[in-house]
């Protein structure tokens, strides 16, 4: 078996390595022949510690990632979210690599909101909104300034101090960003991203100017919620897998009648994008297995070149 430590994945992994893993992970996810199946939700043996199991199989690759999110982690100076992902060897049924993807994970989860605005938000968007100060909200802000011209970002955070805080760094690495009330934030982005473990709404559907782009990733188990539902009804809808969005992700709140688009079918060409500059567009990002497998085989493809 072959095994590839959080160290070394954590140093392989790049904005631009994940970008490609999950671009192409998601136009597989849309294809008929993948098969994705149904999330695991489970918690260690105190309930605050909760983990989920994530597994799918493709043509040529099929396996499983476990992620965990331990709170009190923070205590003792580690981080609160790990994972770990299993690929398969389909000749015999054992586990043929097993890669730490703690730190991986987080560029992975980036890469798809990435991937969503590149070819559905305004090729003009500048002023990005982020939702959460938190360890995530970081890569976010990176992965979208890859993509797009960003020249401000505007925080929004429960804890003012710590966004703040989250701000002043993103000052430090470059970017000019402040910290703002949720309807400043929403009424100015081109480009509005949440990563947050909201159970309500963060914004009113009504702050959301004509032309913006929004993509939630904060929802991922039944009952949380990110996104006022009433901004469903006048906007284009996409996700990364129309059946797991509806079951555990941002559009378990969204009416049954309102159609959703797989991310993938529009990067294949067989569902339209974005169509006029003002609509709205929502990417809902629950967070697809096969994006973990994707990741994994190409962190295993760089270690094999290092080791040539």
């Amino acid at each position: 078996m072959k095994y590839v430590p959080e160290e070394v994945s954590s140093r392989l992994a790049t904005h631009e390595m994940a970008y490609e893993a999950v671009r192409n992970a998601l136009i597989a996810a849309a294809d008929r022949e993948t098969a994705t199946f149904p999330v695991v939700i489970g918690h260690g043996s105190d309930p605050n510690n909760v983990y989920a199991i994530k597994s799918c199989a493709v043509a040529e690759i099929a396996g499983l990632k476990i992620g965990s999110y331990w709170p009190g982690n923070d205590r003792l100076g580690v981080p609160r979210h790990n994972s770990i992902i299993f690929l398969f060897d389909q000749d015999t049924g054992r586990i043929g690599a097993a890669v730490e993807a703690g730190h991986l994970n987080a560029f992975r989860t980036a890469a798809a909101d990435a991937v969503s605005a590149d070819i559905l938000a305004r090729k003009d968007a500048s002023t990005l909104a982020i939702f959460g100060a938190g360890h995530q909200a970081g890569f976010e802000v990176q992965a979208l300034s890859r993509i797009r011209g960003i020249t401000h970002v505007l925080v929004v955070a429960r804890n003012r101090e710590k966004g703040a805080r989250f701000a002043d760094g993103l000052r430090r690495g470059g970017l000019e960003a402040s910290v703002c009330s949720a309807e400043e934030a929403c009424r100015r982005a081109d480009i509005v991203v949440t990563a947050t473990p909201s159970c309500e709404p963060l914004f009113e559907a009504d702050w959301v100017k004509p032309g913006s782009h929004v993509a939630s990733m904060g929802s991922d188990t039944s009952g949380k919620q990110e996104l006022p539902p009433g901004l469903f009804e006048n906007a284009s809808l996409f996700c990364d897998l129309p059946g797991q969005s509806r079951s555990i992700g941002e559009f378990q709140h969204a009416a049954e009648n309102l159609h959703l688009a797989a991310i993938g079918d529009v990067l294949c060409g067989r569902a339209p994008g974005r169509t006029d500059d003002d609509e709205i567009t929502i990417f809902d990002s629950s967070g697809l297995s096969v994006q973990d497998l994707y990741v994994a085989r190409t962190v295993l493809e760089l270690v094999e070149r290092e080791q040539s």
